[in-house]
């Protein structure tokens, strides 16, 4: 399983569409384990271009505070499950409730 969290200052950004960079981290499905992360800058901001560059990273799984209505068909119609209403915290804080079923979620972060 690979997750994706859109990353500002090291931490969760709450407008998906609009991050510096993604923390891609690889979680081993059986043991629910964290194997390792790796950091990339985030393509130009360009409708429709996320959700193929994240598929292609081997993304499965998005950890998000705010996003879009139509990222979130885009993202499905590619496989990739959306978590949104995460609060900001460090990738691995939030990897690690993810993993745990502890993962606190608020609202969309994101009205369009």
């Amino acid at each position: 399983m690979k997750i994706a969290i859109p990353l500002a200052n090291g931490r969760l950004a709450q407008h998906f569409g609009h991050c510096s960079e993604f923390a891609l981290v690889d979680v081993d499905e059986a043991t629910r384990q964290h194997r390792s992360t790796l950091t990339l800058a985030a393509p130009a901001h360009e409708p429709g271009l996320l959700p193929r560059w994240l598929h292609g990273q081997g993304v499965n799984v998005i950890l998000a505070g705010g996003i879009g209505a139509r990222a979130q068909q885009l993202f499905a119609e590619k496989g990739i499950q959306v978590i949104y209403g995460v609060p900001s915290d460090t990738p691995e804080a939030l990897v690690k409730a993810f993993l745990n079923g502890t993962l606190v979620r608020g609202e969309n972060a994101c009205d369009h």
